[in-house]
């Protein structure tokens, strides 16, 4: 299972209910793009996330920082770009790019620790999902 060599793009088209009175996408509805975008990551470079669930393993976000340098709308077409950047023993970090017309407009970092399923607690990065996360970080995705 190896990470594709193209990084990962999760296409988005906004929503009226995530713009806010500015007319532009609600801050929140961020994270909820990054969370979703991680799963389709998942899922593209080869591991599901219902068989990282089946296997006794689940993540928790800890530790987000999102940077804005353009704004998204009503009714735009994003793409939220994945690339891993870290893995430790427990956690990993992953980088998110919200891209409109091919162009960075918000950009974020992402630590995820990996966690059991039962609620025993923090679990060491499964190996299918480091194989991706180290291969994703060497073709420099």
């Amino acid at each position: 299972m190896a990470e594709p060599a193209v990084p990962y793009r999760h296409p988005i088209t906004v929503r009226y209910m995530e713009v806010d009175q500015q007319g532009v996408v609600f801050n929140a509805w961020y994270l909820a793009w990054f969370d979703d975008a991680m799963t389709g990551w998942l899922a593209y470079a080869g591991l599901g996330y219902a068989d990282l669930l089946d296997d006794g393993h689940d993540v928790q976000l800890v530790h987000t920082e999102v940077d804005w340098v353009g704004a998204v709308g009503f009714g735009d077409e994003v793409a939220v770009q994945v690339v891993p950047a870290e893995v430790g023993s427990t956690s990993f970090t992953l980088r998110f790019t919200v891209l409109k017309a091919g162009k960075p407009v918000v950009t974020a970092r992402t630590v995820y620790v990996c966690v059991a399923v039962d609620g025993s607690g923090k679990r060491e990065v499964p190996a299918r999902l480091r194989t991706i996360l180290h291969n994703g970080i060497a073709n420099g995705n």
